[in-house]
């Protein structure tokens, strides 16, 4: 991305941005069980603590010029566990399938052997792509979408088919992000050994 080098990213662990990605980490464990428990509208104000906290982390980190390798991975940690809490509450209540719910957590069990082939062979993680953060995103965006239809009944009729089409618009788009991550660790992994530092440059660590 244009700009990305001017961004100093340090090694810093007790930053704001941390101490608010951790609370968002901490609030997984309460979303799930006021969803198991059918708790909607406790569930619907976690989750909505959790987008502020999420804001709040981005803009401070990036008005601050604190951005730390650490925050680089927990707040797409945070994402995909509401993401995988949510499904697996929802699931639980026999309101989502549980082929869903292996389809989309299946594409990140995929990401971590491929992060642990990628090691393997000296490389980091590969960069996020485009494909992805958009399939996060409507998985993200339809979260609360469902959740109010769950929370206020007499609005069920349209929340849950936009919410539904978001949910699978954006398992679609993970699974497409997820197959170009494949194919660009299978060639990344071919490289022959001299031309590991370019590819250094594309892996972004």
């Amino acid at each position: 991305m244009a700009g990305t080098d001017r961004i100093q990213v340090s090694s810093r662990i007790l930053t704001i941005p941390n101490l608010l990605s951790l609370i968002r980490l901490g609030l997984v464990p309460v979303f799930l069980v006021f969803i198991i428990v059918g708790a909607d509208f406790a569930a619907l104000i976690v989750l909505a603590v959790s987008g502020v906290t999420d804001y709040l982390d981005g803009t401070i980190a990036r008005k601050f010029q604190v951005i730390t390798r650490l925050g680089q991975l927990l707040d797409p940690a945070a994402d995909r566990l509401f993401i995988i809490a949510a499904l697996v509450g929802l699931c639980v209540r026999d309101i989502i399938p549980l082929w869903l719910v292996i389809i989309i957590v299946g594409r990140d069990f995929m990401l971590i052997i491929l992060g642990i082939i990628l090691a393997n062979h000296g490389y980091g993680p590969l960069p996020v792509h485009h494909l992805g953060k958009m399939g996060t995103f409507s998985l993200l965006f339809a979260l609360p979408i469902l959740m109010i239809g769950l929370a206020f009944h007499e609005v069920a009729w349209i929340t849950n088919p936009v919410g539904w089409a978001f949910v699978l618009w954006g398992g679609f788009l993970y699974w497409w992000a997820g197959i170009v991550y494949l194919l660009e660790t299978i060639r990344v992994v071919r490289l022959p050994l001299g031309a590991s530092a370019a590819a250094s440059d594309t892996l972004g660590g």
